[in-house]
């Protein structure tokens, strides 16, 4: 991919999310200024691979929803709270030389609330192939269970069963 090509990408992403203007403006007349900047809000994950084609078949059927792409380095689920992202590394290293490393995720996890923690697990039985825990309820009142994606990605799908 070209640098050109990569920094299209790149400003579409940017425009589609970075800048995008909250659903409804405050008013001056009806809000005073604020004292302090909002807080920020996270809107978007981003995962880096080697492989995206195979992520975004994962995650489709992970998700039950088909992906947005943007040629064959970048590709986004919206979800009702996020957007979870593939980006390629090669793109990411053109990018931002040595600042991502492919597959080697040991420290975050993918956390989707579902309805039903049960159903969702045997819906996904055939697809995972690298189940981490299965499920389980949990003592802060969740039931999940967890599994990687083709890249190792940790995943915890769950769904509370005592009021939170």
């Amino acid at each position: 991919m070209g640098a050109r090509k990569i920094a299209i990408v790149l400003a579409a992403c940017l425009a589609a999310f970075c800048f995008r203007a909250p659903a409804q403006a405050p008013s001056s007349k009806t809000h005073p200024p604020k004292t302090q900047p909002a807080a920020p809000v996270l809107r978007n994950t981003c995962l880096i691979t080697k492989d995206v084609p195979l992520l975004v078949e994962f995650y489709t059927k992970i998700l039950r929803i088909p992906a947005k792409t943007s040629g064959n380095d970048y590709a986004e689920f919206h979800t009702p709270g996020a957007v979870l992202a593939i980006f390629s590394a090669d793109a990411q290293e053109q990018y931002l030389p040595g600042s991502a490393q492919a597959g080697s995720n040991k420290s975050a996890i993918l956390e989707f609330e579902v309805a039903d923690v049960d159903h969702e697990y045997t819906r996904l039985k055939d697809s995972v192939k690298d189940w981490v825990k299965p499920p389980t309820t949990q003592p802060w009142g969740t039931r999940s269970f967890y599994f990687r994606d083709p890249d190792g990605n940790l995943i915890d799908f769950y769904a509370w069963v005592k009021p939170h």
